[in-house]
């Protein structure tokens, strides 16, 4: 790799990848920077994976405010529930290998939902439980919607 591949990531990111591309393209081995293009690829796939525990952080945020104040419930709490919902049955549908990290996802993104839930309504931290309350299948089916406390 020359110094200006290594300037043009460094100061160009989108020039950069513009020249990878059309690298691999033409197959101009010579030009491809292997080591960051294999760091690229890992992070495209790390990058779907936050967009499903940040969806997953969305819909148990909102199933558990629905769940601990009925008397606020309103369409924009159930819009972004189902919206969620659809996000991860789409990126799940692009990416069935994501599949298998859903349990792993869940506990972190359940911590972060369980936070904001808190911080949200100013409800005591003992209002929440300690771990998710419902399995993924539960989360993930259009017709569930917890009952109050």
């Amino acid at each position: 790799m020359s110094q200006a591949d290594n300037d043009s990531y460094e100061h160009d990111y989108y020039h950069w990848t513009l020249e990878q591309a059309r690298a691999l393209r033409e197959r101009h081995v010579e030009a491809l920077d292997w080591e960051r293009l294999a760091e690229e690829v890992e992070d495209l796939g790390r990058s779907e994976k936050r967009a499903v525990k940040t969806q997953l952080v969305r819909l148990i945020l909102h199933l558990l405010k629905w769940r601990c104040e009925p008397q606020r419930r309103n369409d924009g709490w159930r819009v972004s529930v189902e919206n969620s919902r659809d996000e991860i049955d789409d990126l799940l549908a692009d990416n069935p290998s994501l599949r298998r990290e859903l349990i792993g996802i869940l506990g972190r993104a359940y911590k972060i939902a369980r936070r904001d839930a808190r911080a949200e309504t100013g409800q005591a931290d003992s209002s929440f439980p300690q771990t998710c309350p419902w399995s993924l299948e539960e989360l993930l089916a259009e017709d569930f919607w917890p009952e109050a406390e």
